[in-house]
C-alpha cells in the first residue's frame, strides 16, 4: 500500500512526525505477528522540494507527482490555534493548492485522512460534504457554522465515511495512523499501541470542557453561567430561557447550533464534568455528589459517567 503524507508550510511538527513514526514502527514490527500486511511504502511529499513547519524546522520532500500515485493521502494538521485565523489560512490562497490536490486526489477514488485543524483543510476543499467526520471537540462550533453540509460528530476520536478518515484532536494523528494500520492489520496495530503505550480512545468526550465550547457564542455562554448557578437543581429549559430573556425555542436552536446538542445534553455534559471533578478532589460519596450535580439517585449519575466518559465513578476516583 502507497501512502503520501503531505508536508505544507506552517504544518504541525507532532502531527506530521506522529504519521510518519507510527507507520514506521508498523513496518518495523510487521514480522513479530504470525501474519504480517504487506508493508506500508510511506512518502513525505511536498509543492517545494524543502517546506517549513509551523515551529521552524525544514523538511525536505518528494515531488507532489508522488501523491498522484498513492493508495491514501494523509493530511497533517496546520500547526495554528486561533480559529479565526484557522478558517482564514485554509479558506486562503495559502492552501489553494492543498485544496485542490485534496479534490484532485479525492476525484480519483483514493481515500484521503486528516486530523485535527487538517480536517478544516479536507472541509474547504468539499471532500466532506454530505459525509461524517470528527474534528478537535474545542473547533466543532467553529466548524458547525462554516460547513454545514458535513455530519460533525466531534465526540468521536476517528471517524471514517466514504473513503474519507478524520481524527480528532492534535495528537489525534497517532488515533489516525493506528486506524491506517488497523485497516490492512488489526492484530499489528495493537502490538504498535503496545509499544507506544497509547490507549484505546474511541471518544473525545472525556476529554471535552463545556466551558470552552459555550465561549462560542453569547447565548450559549450565557446559558451556561445560568446553568452551573442551578447545578444542584431540577433545571427548566423554559426558566433558563426565561432568565436570558430568549424563547425556549430560540435556545434550543442556538445551542443546537453551536453545539450540535440539546441543551439538556449540554446540562448534563456540565454535570459530568463537575461529578468528575468532585470524585477527583474530594472524598464525597457517590450518593452525595449526585445530589450535588442535580440527581436523585447516584445510580442515574453512575450510568451517565459510564456513558459519557467510558468510567466507572471508582475508576475516575482512581484516576
Amino acid at each position: 500500500m502507497k501512502l503520501a503524507v503531505l508536508a505544507y508550510d506552517g504544518v504541525f511538527d507532532s502531527g506530521i512526525s506522529a504519521l510518519l513514526d507510527v507507520l514506521d514502527g508498523a513496518n518495523a514490527m510487521r514480522g513479530e505477528i504470525p501474519q504480517p500486511p504487506p508493508a506500508w511504502q510511506v512518502s513525505t511529499v511536498g509543492f517545494r522540494r524543502r517546506v517549513r513547519t509551523g515551529a521552524g524546522h525544514v523538511i525536505s520532500t518528494l515531488p507532489i507527482a508522488e501523491a498522484r500515485a498513492v493508495d491514501l493521502l494523509l493530511v497533517p494538521a496546520l500547526a495554528e490555534r486561533r480559529p479565526d485565523a484557522l478558517l482564514a489560512h485554509a479558506s486562503g490562497p495559502e492552501s489553494a493548492a492543498v485544496r485542490r490536490l485534496v479534490a484532485e486526489v479525492r476525484g480519483r477514488n483514493v481515500p484521503v485522512a486528516s486530523a485535527c485543524t487538517g480536517t478544516f483543510l479536507l472541509a474547504e476543499s468539499g471532500v466532506l460534504d454530505g459525509r461524517r467526520a470528527t474534528t478537535s471537540w474545542w473547533l466543532a462550533p467553529v466548524f458547525r457554522k462554516r460547513y454545514p453540509a458535513v455530519t460533525l460528530d466531534e465526540s468521536r476520536m476517528v471517524s471514517m465515511s466514504d473513503g474519507v478518515l478524520t481524527a480528532g484532536a492534535a495528537f489525534g494523528h497517532v488515533d489516525l495512523a493506528l486506524a491506517v494500520v488497523r485497516m490492512s492489520s488489526p492484530a499489528l496495530a495493537d502490538l504498535v499501541a503496545r509499544y507506544l503505550v497509547v490507549d484505546e480512545r474511541p471518544s473525545q468526550s472525556a476529554y471535552t470542557i463545556p466551558s470552552a465550547l459555550a465561549q462560542s457564542d453569547p447565548t450559549v455562554a450565557a446559558f451556561e453561567r445560568w446553568a452551573r448557578t442551578h447545578l444542584s437543581e431540577p433545571i427548566s429549559i423554559p426558566d433558563a430561557a426565561d432568565a436570558l430573556g430568549v424563547s425556549e425555542r430560540t435556545l434550543q436552536r442556538i445551542v443546537r447550533r453551536n453545539l450540535g446538542v440539546s441543551p439538556v445534553r449540554f446540562i448534563q455534559d456540565l454535570r459530568v464534568e463537575q461529578a468528575t471533578h468532585l470524585l477527583r478532589t474530594t472524598d464525597l460519596s457517590l450518593d452525595a455528589i449526585a445530589r450535588r450535580v442535580g440527581y436523585e439517585h447516584a445510580h442515574t449519575l453512575r450510568v451517565l459517567l459510564r456513558q459519557r466518559t467510558g468510567s466507572t465513578a471508582a475508576e475516575l476516583r482512581a484516576g
